[in-house]
């Protein structure tokens, strides 16, 4: 990075640019020991560029999300934060954000938009920002449930999924968050959720399978993400049973390479003499119970019991259920 001054820089003040992305606001300049008139021709001359009213990029040419981040942030002021896709982005849970930059502020506070900078106020500012990360942003639990706000189970639950596998979040923190918003979309459903994404998860399929076919139709309780040979994991398995259920959801398990990898896994499955069943998210969410009945008899061939439960005056279980 090119300070190019005759003038003494300050340390900290190099060190501040290093940690803002190349980013420099007028003030810390000033602060640092610029001149008004080093500032202007460091401008004039296209070393630095002004990328918003008093905030400086000093390695011209540089254009990332991380730098658009913390040029915003800056352009704000204090105290502020990402939000939203800009959060999401910035925390992992989602691609890189190439929109405008979602910027949180405490409701009240004075802030207008920016070009490519959209200002958001909240009530709880304080309550959901993160205190230590950086770029400043909301915390990885209600960063989740802003980006779910809107959407269906199946976009609720890959996130918080997501969240877990990154370790920036615990189904508990997740839980705290969520008390938090009682107006946030599916808040019911995602309560009774949290818990299946402690238990490893997935995607909504696998929540639906664990719900809606093996529990409400008595099945065995299975267990979830099973670990298997190089370092991979069952979706759902009755060791009892040597039977093992894969969820092909909407999550995953859609490409070329997934298919073969899920072939070369049941294929080593069935070596070890373990039956691999697998559904999709037709066979959960719109025929549950046609899914038990025949996960009930392959069971019952193995050893179970049995027989399933109907889970309603409507299921349509066959004759041979209780």
């Amino acid at each position: 990075m090119d300070l190019g001054s005759s003038e003494p820089v300050d340390r900290l003040l190099a060190a501040r640019i290093a940690g803002q992305s190349g980013l420099v606001t007028r003030a810390q300049a000033l602060r640092g020991g610029y001149s008004r008139a080093a500032i202007r021709w460091r401008l004039s001359s296209g070393r630095w560029v002004q990328l918003h009213r008093g905030v400086y990029l000093t390695s011209p040419g540089r254009d990332d999300r991380m730098m658009r981040a913390v040029a915003a942030l800056l352009a704000i002021g204090t105290p502020s934060a990402l939000c939203g896709p800009s959060a999401g982005a910035a925390w992992g849970l989602t691609s890189a954000d190439t929109g405008d930059v979602h910027v949180l502020v405490p409701f009240g506070r004075r802030g207008v938009d920016r070009p490519g900078v959209n200002v958001v106020r909240s009530r709880r500012f304080h309550e959901r920002v993160h205190t230590e990360a950086w770029p400043h942003r909301t915390t990885a639990e209600h960063t989740v449930f802003d980006l779910a706000m809107g959407h269906d189970l199946d976009r609720v639950v890959a996130l918080m999924a997501k969240a877990c596998q990154l370790r920036i979040a615990t189904e508990a923190s997740l839980a705290a968050a969520l008390a938090t918003r009682p107006t946030q979309t599916l808040h019911q459903v995602i309560a009774e959720v949290l818990g299946h994404v402690g238990e490893g998860a997935e995607s909504a399929a696998e929540v639906r399978y664990v719900r809606d076919v093996e529990g409400a139709h008595g099945l065995p309780a299975g267990t979830s993400q099973l670990p298997a040979p190089g370092r991979r994991f069952r979706d759902r398995a009755y060791e009892q049973y040597h039977l093992i259920v894969e969820i092909d959801g909407r999550l995953g398990h859609s490409g070329w390479s997934d298919r073969q990898r899920d072939s070369r896994r049941d294929r080593e499955a069935a070596r070890d003499g373990w039956l691999t069943v697998r559904g999709t998210w037709v066979d959960v969410a719109g025929g549950p119970c046609e899914f038990a009945d025949d996960l009930g008899q392959i069971l019952c061939d193995r050893g179970w019991a049995g027989p399933p439960v109907r889970c309603g005056p409507g299921c349509s279980l066959g004759s041979w259920a209780a």
